[in-house]
C-alpha cells in the first residue's frame, strides 16, 4: 500500500512543519499532530473496531419516522414485497461485512509474513556480520592452561 498524500501519518517535512507551527501556534495542536504522526495509522483500525462494537446500538434509530421501514402502507403486496427486499439488502450486507472481515485478516496476514521476512532478512545479515566469539574463547582459555 503507497501513501502519496501529503499529510499522512509519517514523518514527513509537511508533517514536522505542521507539528511546529502548532507547537507555535497553540501547543495542543502540535501535540495532537505529533499524536496523528505516531499513530495515526490506526486510527483506521479504530474507527473500524468502533463501527463494529456500536454496529446494533442504534440500527433502530429514527428508521420509522425518516425512512418508513416500520410504516405498512396499506397494500398488503407492496408491504411484502418491500420487506423481502429489505431482507435481500440486508443479507447482501452481512455478506459484504464477512469479505471486509476476511479481507481484513488477509490484510493481517500479510503485514506479519512481511515483518517475519524482515526480521528474518536482519538475523541473517546480523549472523553473518558478528563472527561467533564462543568458540574463540574456548580456544584461548584452554592455550593458556597450557602454557602454565
Amino acid at each position: 500500500m503507497t501513501n502519496s498524500a501529503l499529510i499522512r501519518p509519517a514523518w514527513t517535512p509537511a508533517t514536522i512543519a505542521l507539528m511546529v507551527i502548532g507547537f507555535m501556534v497553540f501547543w495542543p495542536l502540535g501535540l495532537a499532530m505529533l499524536a496523528y504522526i505516531l499513530w495515526g495509522d490506526r486510527l483506521g483500525d479504530f474507527k473500524r473496531d468502533v463501527n463494529r462494537a456500536t454496529d446494533g446500538m442504534f440500527a433502530n434509530c429514527g428508521r420509522g419516522r425518516h425512512r418508513g421501514y416500520h410504516a405498512r402502507t396499506g397494500n398488503v403486496a407492496f408491504d411484502d414485497w418491500r420487506a423481502k427486499e429489505l431482507e435481500r439488502i440486508e443479507e447482501e450486507r452481512r455478506k459484504l461485512d464477512e469479505m471486509r472481515e476476511q479481507f481484513d485478516e488477509y490484510l493481517r496476514e500479510l503485514r506479519r509474513a512481511k515483518d517475519q521476512d524482515e526480521f528474518d532478512r536482519f538475523m541473517g545479515e546480523r549472523s553473518k556480520s558478528t563472527p561467533a566469539p564462543t568458540s574463540k574463547k574456548k580456544k584461548d582459555k584452554g592455550e593458556g592452561l597450557l602454557d602454565d
